[in-house]
Parts: structure tokens; C-alpha cells; sequence
């Protein structure tokens, strides 16, 4: 059986380790893959959370950041005329229906002897 030595790491919050967190976060990492890419445990990062919550600040700051770069670079591709870029903006922040869309038609009836019946009716586009 192998042993692995074990000594209890001291967290804290520094800046270095708050730069680490935000560069993961604007990876799109998130809980534990966002831990050990900053170089800590899942059990350390949650702890680091609870303790200081500037980590939680860190974090939404790159994923905030991230998501406006994504998004300048959608508006500047629609704005230059692509139209595929157009449709996604409309799409995702707008809510436009996609193309292809579901439809259903529930109709009740009533037998002659007082049942019910029901028939649902149901096409795509």
C-alpha cells in the first residue's frame, strides 16, 4: 500500500491565488475543475469560499468578463455582416424562436354514452 505524506495547507486568499481563480473563471472552469486549475483542492476552494468572499468575487468577475468579450466579438461579427452572428444575438439575448419550432392542438370530446375522449394533435415545421 502507498502513503502519501500529508500536511495541512494554509489558505488564504492572495493575490496571486485570487489571479489564478479569475483566469480559470474566464476559462469557463467552474467548481471543482475551477479549484484545481487554480491549483487547489475542490475541499480547499469551498473552504476558501466560506472564509473570504472576495474568491466568490474573483470568480464572478472572470466569468463576467469572459462573457462580455464573447459577446463584443459576436456584435463587432454582426455589425461587420455576419449574419449567422446576427441570428445567435436575436436568438440567445433577444429570445427569438428558433426555426424549427413545435406545435400541438389538444381537442376534448364527449362520447354519446358521456366518456371522454382525447385526441392531441401534433405537427413541426
Amino acid at each position: 500500500m502507498i502513503s502519501f505524506p500529508y500536511s495541512p495547507r494554509e489558505l488564504q486568499a492572495t493575490e496571486a491565488r485570487l489571479s489564478q481563480i479569475y483566469e480559470a473563471a474566464k476559462l469557463g472552469l467552474k467548481g471543482d475543475k475551477l479549484a484545481l486549475a487554480s491549483g487547489m483542492l475542490p475541499s480547499e476552494y469551498r473552504q476558501l469560499c466560506q472564509l473570504d468572499p472576495t474568491v466568490e468575487l474573483a470568480a464572478l468577475k472572470g466569468a463576467a468578463d469572459a462573457e462580455v468579450e464573447a459577446s463584443t466579438q459576436l456584435r463587432d461579427a454582426a455589425r461587420n455582416g455576419d449574419s449567422k452572428a446576427a441570428l445567435a444575438i436575436l436568438q440567445h439575448s433577444h429570445g427569438w424562436a428558433t426555426a424549427k419550432e413545435s406545435t400541438r392542438v389538444a381537442v376534448g370530446l364527449t362520447n354519446a354514452d358521456g366518456s371522454a375522449m382525447n385526441l392531441v394533435i401534433g405537427w413541426e415545421e
